[in-house]
């Protein structure tokens, strides 16, 4: 039986980790990140820079930023932020561009000096934005979380100085989630506790997934997965989440509910699980649970891998869709871990190369992968103790994984940078 503890910390980190984002949440971190330093320094700066850590520069390199007319990288992200955004709004904070700031934003950009540069040293997710106007300064500084304030300086007088060790209210989840109480949670949570959340995933992720098939968007991988499988339901759930990711790796001006900092990750968690239960004609609150079943699961893999890795994200949230499937077809506890371990034994080997428009492709295979080892478990088949990287127990399995990720894709994500900063030179 759940403790009242785990019940109240379940339900706070739904409700911290489901958060609405417009746009990829690492460009719009630095728009944050830029907003909030302008603010600081009470005018529009003249010149800025911008110093990121790896990750968030693989991330932001290539994906548009939302309202500025097609717009790639960090210092247009940067540009948007100090010209249009709105600090209050957190990862939101360009929601509502004009016509008028978008002119106004690459106006700016090509006439102001706007310095780049990677970090070597500090978190894994870090951002740090100085901007100067006349004889002031601000400085402003993100790490560990996509909105987590560690400092703020201006006129080199410190205003907020939180070590990062201790900072963030949306920093690393408990490792208290495990994949037996994230069951029992949804079989027995009172709905209306965590109704708000999950409904607001449903309708924006639901919507952005539409609005992609509707549009031409980046590669139109929904579109090709839509019009290849129109009457296989594997089909559908994979191409209405690979639609969400081609609109928003397109900078579609909608929001997106995100898990564990990520929107491609949010579209994935929910997206499968509502068309599946949807052409099911499974009840709301039977896809509720499934939800949270998908989102928690989700969590819990990211647990031992953190924010940003050279880890695909999306393997993660296929892997927690392919549980919330299960758990929506009755399959308990069992149906859930199997299908779990299934999918991490078949997809644990994806490489995140940053944001950009292959994402939604992944996101088919990884949800592909989900579903797949769900239908496993239906056929009493299974991947064992000993096979590669699983062993006995899923939890002890998802562990594995945050090792593969955290410590033994290092020399990955190194790789994988200078291959893409090469690219930039060629």
């Amino acid at each position: 039986m759940l403790t009242q503890e785990t019940i109240d910390t379940y339900c706070t980190i739904l409700h911290r980790e489901l958060i609405p984002a417009t746009g990829c949440t690492e460009p719009i971190a630095i728009a944050y990140a830029a907003a909030l330093m302008r603010k600081t320094l009470g005018a529009l700066p003249e010149r800025m820079h911008v110093c990121v850590s790896g990750n968030i520069l693989k991330n932001a390199k290539s994906v548009v930023v939302p309202g500025t007319g097609g717009k790639k990288g960090i210092a247009a992200a940067a540009a948007a932020g100090v010209v249009a955004g709105e600090s209050d709004q957190l990862l939101e904070v360009i929601d509502s561009i004009t016509p008028e700031q978008r002119d106004a934003i690459d106006a700016y950009q090509q006439t102001t000096q706007i310095g780049v540069t990677c970090a070597e040293d500090g978190q894994t997710l870090d951002i740090r934005i100085s901007g100067w106007s006349k004889s002031d300064s601000a400085y402003v500084r993100i790490a560990d979380a996509h909105t987590n304030v560690v400092r703020i300086e201006r006129n080199g007088e410190t205003l907020l100085d939180v070590a990062t060790a201790q900072a963030g209210h949306e920093g690393d989840v408990p490792s208290a989630l495990n994949t037996a109480d994230i069951v029992a949670f949804a079989d027995t949570v009172d709905l209306d506790l965590v109704r708000a959340p999950l409904v607001r995933q449903l309708s924006l992720n639901l919507a952005i997934a539409e609005y992609g098939l509707e549009q031409r968007c980046g590669a139109n991988i929904g579109r090709v997965l839509l019009c290849e499988g129109q009457g296989d339901l594997v089909a559908r759930a994979r191409a209405y989440a690979a639609a969400g990711s081609d609109a928003r790796m397109s900078g579609a001006e909608l929001p997106v509910v995100i898990v564990s900092g990520s929107g491609n990750q949010g579209i994935t968690a929910s997206v499968p699980v509502a068309i599946w239960a949807r052409e099911r004609g499974f009840s709301e609150d039977a896809l509720l649970r499934a939800l949270i079943v998908s989102d928690l699961v989700t969590i819990h893999q990211k647990t031992g891998i953190g924010r940003l890795s050279a880890f695909c994200g999306a393997v993660c949230a296929g892997c927690g869709a392919g549980a919330g499937i299960a758990y929506l077809e009755g399959g308990g506890y069992d149906g859930v871990a199997h299908a779990v371990v299934n999918a991490l034994a078949i997809i644990s080997g994806m490489v995140c190369d940053g944001a950009k428009a292959s994402c939604a492709a992944k996101i088919a295979v990884a949800v592909d992968a989900g579903i797949l080892g769900y239908r496993m478990y239906t056929q009493k088949q299974e991947f064992f103790s000993g096979d590669g990287i699983v062993v006995k127990g899923v939890d002890n399995t998802i562990r594995n994984i945050g090792r593969l990720a955290k410590d033994g894709m290092r020399a990955t994500e190194t790789e994988i940078l200078s291959m893409m900063l090469e690219t930039e030179t060629r």
